[in-house]
């Protein structure tokens, strides 16, 4: 048998703290600290704790070329790579069947830095508001008695009589567009969006305003934001709760032919107020009830109850390999992709505020459970951000930041 390492793994050390009734019958404190190692490994669902003696033997072999199992099994025991082998940071050739592979990963061409950053980073089961007020980190006064002002609003300045002063430029309607742009917290949970707005804003946002054929097989789409290279690699997953004509569920919006294509969900639809994490088990019906959709847009949202009340959710998820195509294991290449979430949020944005609609858009979002619902791998496709449009409410319960009145009261 050959074996290699793993694409990609990064190995952490880490502090480990266990409360010990021996330590503190003894006179300690009874908290006993413990350094271990994890492996972080992108292929894998979660960091691998391993053995000390294990770590010189992921740093013995390359992740290009093979060698013959026997010397490692000579020179650091059988059991030492049986063990790597199993956790998936060891592969084989040929493989065996309980070994985890990594081959799709390798295919994706992702830089390994930011491979590891990404898949470490998702969160699963996560409620946010409750661990902010666990916290006391959930109001103003919190954030200041926990963490002391802020930084300013700006870098101080050092010469304010060489700032050069620009002129004052005539506010037109575009200007009372922008000023009416706030994040919605508060929405109409009996109101649903028109089918003509909900199409008129894919439209605008995620459809292909012109396609180019630079060469055979190579199709670029441009729309109304930038990406680099042209190459677009976001696409819009949807939670569709309140939209005239539209069965409630989960879609994927199609560039082409500008149309919905229904998701079967990969996980059974949550409880009403479940924010958990839910196993992978046979395809869920296609039929949601109000309470069980409004419940995944919750764990979708990271419990934020108030974004989860939106009409529609727009989950912004880049298919990896179509940016990493051409900027193959670049350094830059998974900045490139945050980017691009960023202009097409922005860009809704401002069009479900032309529209009349609230908009929204968070980071703060369940990753795991969200690619399970709508079967994504989470190194070839991933929701960076949850964007949603709908209907404000009659009366303010969240506050909203607002400012300048342009929303509230209405």
């Amino acid at each position: 048998m050959q074996v290699r390492r793993c694409a990609t793994v990064w190995l952490e050390p880490r502090e480990l703290a266990s409360f010990q009734l021996d330590d503190l019958l003894t006179g300690g404190t009874g908290v006993v600290s413990r350094l271990a190692w994890f492996a972080h490994a992108p292929h894998l669902p979660a960091a691998v704790e391993l053995e000390a003696a294990h770590v010189p033997l992921l740093g013995a072999l390359g992740a290009l070329d093979w060698i013959e199992r026997d010397g490692l099994d000579a020179q650091f025991g059988a059991d030492a790579v049986d063990t790597l082998l199993a956790d998936g940071l060891l592969q084989a050739q040929p493989q065996a069947t309980a070994e985890v592979n990594d081959t799709g990963f390798r295919a994706q061409g992702w830089y390994p830095a930011s491979a590891v950053a990404h898949l470490a980073t998702r969160w699963q089961g996560v409620d946010g508001p409750a661990g902010m007020a666990e916290q006391n980190l959930d109001s103003n006064e919190g954030l200041l008695q926990q963490h002391g002002a802020p930084p300013p609003c700006e870098s101080p300045v050092l010469d304010a009589k060489a700032a050069v002063a620009l002129p004052r430029s005539v506010r037109d309607d575009f200007d009372h567009l922008l000023d009416s742009r706030a994040t919605c917290r508060n929405y109409d949970r009996a109101a649903g969006v028109p089918l003509a707005t909900f199409s008129q804003l894919l439209a605008r946002v995620f459809g292909a305003r012109g396609m180019g054929h630079p060469a055979p097989g190579f199709d670029v789409v441009k729309r109304t934001s930038p990406s680099g290279g042209a190459l677009h690699p976001t696409e819009c997953y949807l939670i569709v709760q309140r939209v005239e004509g539209i069965a409630p569920g989960l879609y994927r919006y199609r560039i082409d032919g500008h149309a919905l294509q229904p998701v079967t969900a990969q996980i059974a639809p949550p409880q009403t107020g479940d924010v958990g994490t839910h196993e992978l088990g046979e395809a869920a019906p296609r039929a949601w009830t109000a309470e069980a959709l409004r419940a995944f847009a919750r764990i979708a949202v990271a419990g934020q109850d108030f974004f989860a009340d939106a009409p529609v959710l727009c989950i912004l998820a880049p298919r990896f390999h179509r940016n990493f195509w051409k900027y193959r294991n670049h350094a830059k290449a998974y900045r490139v992709c945050v980017l691009d979430v960023g202009h097409l949020s922005q860009t809704l944005q401002l069009c479900a505020t032309q529209a009349g609609l609230g908009p929204f858009v968070t980071g703060a979002i369940n990753e795991i459970d969200i690619e399970r619902a709508f079967g994504m791998t989470g190194y070839a496709q991933s929701p960076l951000v949850v964007c949603g449009f709908g209907k404000r409410a009659a009366s303010l319960v969240e506050s909203e930041f607002d400012p300048n009145r342009k929303l509230w009261p209405r």
